[in-house]
């Protein structure tokens, strides 16, 4: 299990903990998360769970596949640090992320 920290566009910050082989963004959803609309479901169909991975994690995490980058491309004001949480699979290393919510997702 790992505590993974969300921090909302309006700098409220919400700490949970999330099993080892679930997706952050399936932690977000079962913990209602404000600003995580997961509305495909973690198919990677959408950009509803998009996140701004702190710095200090960003090198940690595995790289994105190609459809990852193709789906942020749709997402609200994505950066160098955008990911899409429910490409980012919970684990002991993972223990203490920190992730930014956008203002809104498209």
């Amino acid at each position: 299990m790992a505590k993974i920290n969300f921090i909302t566009h309006d700098k409220q910050t919400h700490t949970i903990d999330v099993q080892n082989g679930l997706t952050v963004m399936e932690g977000a959803v079962q913990n209602d998360i404000p600003g995580i609309d997961a509305d495909c479901g973690g198919g990677m169909a959408c950009a509803t769970c998009h996140v701004y991975v702190n710095d200090e994690w960003f090198d940690k995490l595995p790289p994105k596949e190609d459809g990852e980058e193709d789906m942020l491309d749709m997402a609200f004001e994505p950066k160098q640090n955008s990911r899409l949480s429910c490409q980012l699979t919970v684990s002991n290393e993972l223990d203490g992320l920190i992730v930014n919510i956008p203002e809104k997702q498209v």
